[in-house]
């Protein structure tokens, strides 16, 4: 397969030289969990388009609401008007999400989300008299974006952007957690944020995590108990938490939100990706009153963002139609459903000579390598074994749509231990 050549001449893809070391194989149609290519070729989306598609594609549902509000308008400026799927959406995340978040911004995507959560951050010091504080503290080997503010904040030695380290604000970063979810939980692991906040909270605005599971910046799990001694931090410090849920939320974890492995809730927490099913780009940022009272009631008196495609009605549509699919029916059924079948259908790759470990949370499933793995080899490998495995640096890693079933789960899986089987140890 070569790809689309116009594409492949002139299109930049994610992460990707131009012309790219590989082609972009194209789509001609998707439903369920599988994607159609071009040649007609069917694979199962291992991947559920970057975690988005959690109901699958061309789902019934998600499609009226797009129609029925296509009908009505797709479109109007948020500034100084509003509609229902925004009011609604926004009732529904305020009652989804822990409390006491219930002032909710709407921005573009993910990455949007938390350049707006590290502004109301930084804002939020600045209206209540602290204007030194505007560092953030984070975590090594996290992944929050590919904005400047989200770069600044992810890891800067093994992350994606060092590049740009010359350029970003320079942060706070502790040692990653290295405590699993399944392991009792080792005190000493929280002792290099604590250090750090106890050091520098005169200039330390919020703390930023993803909570208990770490996605671009490695795939990795760590202990609940982390998280909840982070909300202690904060509050003993006086610092706000921004938990960054843009892939965990909706229920990937086990879980409606992953902070709620750890029991606490955020003063900011950022939404995105399954937000709309993977229909629309569109992600959230909710704060708590006070932090919007806080914000508000100081100088110049509102909150300084407002992107041009904020609520779009199409998007807030599709989200709320999104939402309602997955709470009405037993998803932590099918989240544990799925969780076996990772677990089982990725046992047999602990034992394989390229193989550093592996590891399941809810619908997440990791294989680690040895070594980095090789593009331009491996991604026809699994095109060829009829799934969509899009694998990085040494991940070979799985969320699928939750409506996978046993048998297409056990085909993706067998999939990868096959492809996996014939790398070099």
């Amino acid at each position: 397969m070569t790809g689309h050549p116009f594409d492949r001449d002139h299109v930049w893809h994610p992460y990707a030289a131009l012309p790219p070391a590989l082609p972009a194989w194209e789509v001609r149609g998707a439903s369920g969990v599988h994607i159609e290519l071009a040649d007609g070729h069917r694979l199962i989306d291992g991947m559920a388009s970057w975690w988005s598609v959690i109901h699958g594609y061309n789902h019934p549902v998600l499609n009226r609401a797009l129609h029925q509000q296509a009908d009505r308008f797709a479109h109007v400026m948020f500034g100084g008007l509003t509609h229902a799927p925004a009011i609604r959406l926004a009732e529904t995340l305020v009652d989804i999400t822990p409390t006491p978040l219930e002032c909710v911004f709407f921005a573009d995507s993910g990455s949007v989300a938390v350049e707006v959560a590290i502004k109301m951050a930084i804002q939020y010091w600045h209206a209540a008299g602290k204007p030194a504080k505007q560092k953030l503290l984070t975590i090594r080997n996290g992944y929050h974006g590919d904005t400047f503010g989200a770069m600044a904040v992810c890891d800067p030695v093994n992350g994606m952007h060092s590049l740009f380290t010359g350029v970003l604000p320079q942060h706070f970063f502790a040692d990653a957690p290295r405590c699993p979810p399944d392991e009792p939980w080792d005190p000493e692991d929280i002792v290099s944020l604590r250090t750090l906040a106890e050091q520098h909270h005169d200039e330390i605005a919020a703390i930023i995590l993803e909570p208990v599971v770490q996605g671009a910046g490695g795939m990795r799990f760590y202990h609940p108990q982390y998280v909840a001694e982070a909300r202690r931090i904060c509050d003993a410090f006086d610092l706000l938490l921004i938990l960054d849920e843009i892939a965990t939320g909706f229920g990937r974890s086990g879980r409606l939100f992953a902070c709620e492995h750890a029991g606490i809730a955020p003063d900011i927490l950022c939404l995105g990706k399954a937000l709309t099913g993977g229909y629309m780009t569109l992600a959230t940022t909710l704060a708590t009153r006070r932090v919007a009272d806080t914000i508000c009631g100081g100088d110049p008196g509102l909150f300084m963002h407002g992107p041009t495609f904020m609520a779009n009605p199409l998007a807030c549509a599709v989200a709320n139609a999104s939402i309602g699919l997955l709470l009405e029916q037993d998803w932590q059924a099918e989240i544990r459903r799925i969780e076996a079948g990772l677990r089982k259908g990725l046992e047999a790759c602990a034992d394989l000579p390229a193989v550093a470990d592996v590891r399941v949370m809810g619908a997440i499933g990791v294989v680690e390598l040895k070594e980095p793995v090789d593009m331009p080899s491996i991604q026809p490998r699994f095109v060829e074994a009829g799934v969509w495995v899009r694998p990085f640096g040494k991940l070979v890693y799985v969320m699928p749509p939750y409506v996978i079933r046993d048998d297409e789960l056990a085909f993706l899986t067998g999939a990868i231990t096959k492809v996996v089987a014939g790398l070099q140890g």
